[in-house]
Parts: structure tokens; C-alpha cells; sequence
């Protein structure tokens, strides 16, 4: 079985969920994680995870809502994540090449967002975009107030980030992006990252992998990324399959 593990349901019609579930679990990918990227449509996703058999979901706000949409209180944050349902904060992070939020107030909120996953016991989910150095500061400096829970989300960022993330004890989630033919540099990153680090998604709608670019994504297509994974970690795809659900499982205990 596979999971996705980030994905973003919200953006298609309510009525076409049950069908997006439906080919998922067709093509063998078993259960969804979607992401919250603005405070009041995390509620609604979380709502519907409830009720729902085999979907996870996030609370957060993306950087690029920040100015907005601002992070609540830590702690108010980190009680609505009491959910069995949620299972991390975010999408959080920095994007600086829309850069439509200003940066300071991007930190504040992603600081803000990983004193919540400190405070929930749960994984922050970041969103990075050239912004890696930044990324890295504010990690390390986050690290000083306690432990948290890492995971890179779609990473298409640098060694460098990559490096960092997994020196720190975090986890690397890889989308569509690793499927495209110029793409090279990725997948060396891939390949020489720890096996037991590595998570698949789709970011759906977004990303599509070959053979479907350009696209609209859907959670039944992170088969493809997995098998390009696969590839390049020298497994099949039944392996890849089994060892990025165990790394899922150990990164977000509370769907164990």
C-alpha cells in the first residue's frame, strides 16, 4: 500500500472527493493526508477527515496566507490539533519567489506554527521556496526551545536543506517534481538520502509526474513518483511502496 502524503482535497468540488478517494485506493494507495493551508479551511478538512475512513489531515496556514490569515495562538493551535484525526501542522514555511506575504511576517507565523507541533507531539509539514537558508536558521533556532518533528514537504529545494533536515532527524517527502526529465539533480538527492527518511506525495492538484504532466494531479498518480523513487533507490515498487508507508507510520505515530 501507498500513501500520499500530501495532498490537497479542498481543491476540487465536494462532490468529486468520493471519487478521488475511489481511483486512489484502486491504484493501491491506500490512505490521503490533506493539508491545511488557511485556518478555517483546516477546520472544514478536518470535519470531513472525521467522518471519513483513511483520510488524515493537517491544521496550518501556508506562508503565502500569512498575512491574511494569521496563525492563532500556539497553544489554541495545538488544541485543535487534539483530533485523532490531525496529524501535523501545516503547510508552514517560507516562499520568497511569490513572496506575497512579507517575510517577517512569514517567520512569525511559521515560528508560531512549529511551537504548535512542539506543543502537539505532531510533525510540521513545511512548505520551502527558495528560502533555504531561512528555512535552516529558523530550524536550528526552533531546535533550542525543544524537539519537534520534521518533514519536508514536495522537496525540490537544495542539498544543502536536505542534508540539514535529515541531520536534525527529519524526513523528506518527494513529489511529481522527481518525475520530470530535468530533474536529474533531485534524484541524486534522492539516491544518497537514508531510505528510512523518504516519503511520497503527490501535492495534488499540483505536479502532476510524467506520464501525466501538465495535467490537474490526483492522489492515484503518487504511484508514478513512488516508482521513480523506486528507480532510483535500486527497489521495486512493492518495496518502495512498503518502506515509505513504514517511514509514514514512524513520522506520524498518531496513524499507527
Amino acid at each position: 500500500m501507498l500513501i500520499d502524503s500530501h495532498c490537497h482535497l479542498d481543491h476540487w468540488e465536494e462532490v468529486e472527493w468520493a471519487g478521488l478517494i475511489e481511483r486512489a485506493h484502486a491504484a493501491g494507495v491506500g490512505e490521503l493526508v490533506t493539508i491545511g493551508t488557511r485556518y478555517d479551511q483546516s477546520l472544514r478538512m478536518r470535519a470531513f477527515a472525521a467522518e471519513t475512513p483513511n483520510i488524515w489531515c493537517t491544521l496550518g496556514i501556508h506562508p503565502l496566507s500569512a498575512a491574511e490569515d494569521p496563525v492563532p495562538d500556539p497553544a489554541v493551535l495545538a488544541g485543535l490539533a487534539g483530533h485523532p484525526k490531525v496529524i501535523g501542522i501545516g503547510e508552514a514555511g517560507l516562499d520568497y519567489f511569490y513572496d506575497r506575504a512579507p517575510r517577517d511576517v512569514q517567520e512569525a507565523s511559521f515560528r508560531a506554527q512549529i511551537q504548535a507541533a512542539r506543543l502537539a507531539d505532531i510533525p510540521i509539514c513545511i512548505h520551502a521556496r527558495d528560502a533555504d537558508d531561512d528555512i535552516e536558521r529558523i530550524l536550528r533556532s526552533e531546535r533550542e526551545g525543544g524537539y519537534f518533528d520534521i518533514l519536508l514537504h514536495c522537496f525540490s529545494s537544495g542539498r544543502g536543506l536536505a542534508e540539514a533536515g535529515i541531520e536534525m532527524g527529519g524526513y523528506v517527502s518527494f513529489s511529481g517534481i522527481l518525475t520530470f526529465p530535468k530533474s536529474q539533480e533531485l534524484r541524486d538527492i534522492a539516491r544518497d538520502l537514508p531510505t528510512s527518511r523518504l516519503l511520497v506525495e503527490t501535492d495534488a492538484p499540483y505536479l502532476s509526474p510524467v506520464p501525466f504532466r501538465g495535467k490537474r494531479n490526483e492522489p492515484a498518480r503518487v504511484v508514478h513518483t513512488a516508482q521513480v523513487l523506486g528507480e532510483v533507490k535500486g527497489v521495486s515498487g512493492e518495496e518502495i511502496a512498503a518502506i515509505t508507508t513504514e517511514n509514514f507510520r514512524r513520522l506520524f505515530r498518531k496513524t499507527r
